[in-house]
């Protein structure tokens, strides 16, 4: 009888992140990014994306309690399950696997502590070359970069203005990139 009831509550939760995370998904795979602002379209270019647009949901979960806050870790969770399944979709070794998660998971800490900091000081400029370093990385000038820091900040005002409960009830809303 437990389980049964346990049970439904997971199944729920699990149709809801699953929504959240398609939301996310088709967010960072707006195709602005990759052909007119310059993202690179690798699987690096990818991972810096979608890293971008669940670090905003997280942003804007942060500090919710209840369903919202375990909503937030499941969403972390599956992102990466994800990043691990597409690794091996590359072709990393199952003994090279970790390895790599560990890296990508320093990397996703380390960026959102960077973009916290420029989006709680509302420094665009700060936003724009912490992009720059991290999603383009080593290649010198991106010209793009303010462009992309001006829609995480967009995105960032628009899901703070989303309630929490339809949030939690599997949707997020992202703009859309370049439209302004």
């Amino acid at each position: 009888m437990f389980q049964r009831l346990f049970g439904r509550e997971r199944n729920a939760n699990r149709a809801i992140t699953d929504a959240l995370y398609a939301r996310i998904v088709a967010a960072a795979r707006q195709a602005v990014f990759y052909s007119d602002w310059n993202v690179p379209d690798t699987p690096l270019g990818r991972f810096e994306m979608l890293s971008l647009h669940l670090y905003l949901v997280q942003h804007r979960l942060r500090g919710e309690q209840g369903v919202a806050a375990e909503v937030a870790q499941v969403l972390i969770d599956e992102f990466f399950l994800d990043v691990e399944h597409s690794l091996r979709e590359l072709g990393i070794s199952d003994v090279g696997v970790p390895k790599r998660m560990k890296k990508l998971a320093k990397m996703f800490y380390g960026r959102t502590a960077a973009y916290d900091d420029a989006l709680k000081e509302d420094d665009r400029v700060a936003l724009a070359a912490a992009l720059a370093r991290n999603v383009r990385p080593d290649s010198g000038p991106w010209p793009q970069a303010p462009l992309l820091a001006d829609y995480v900040c967009e995105a960032s005002q628009k899901l703070a203005a989303q309630p929490t409960e339809s949030i939690v009830a599997g949707v997020a809303a992202f703009p859309a990139a370049g439209a302004a």
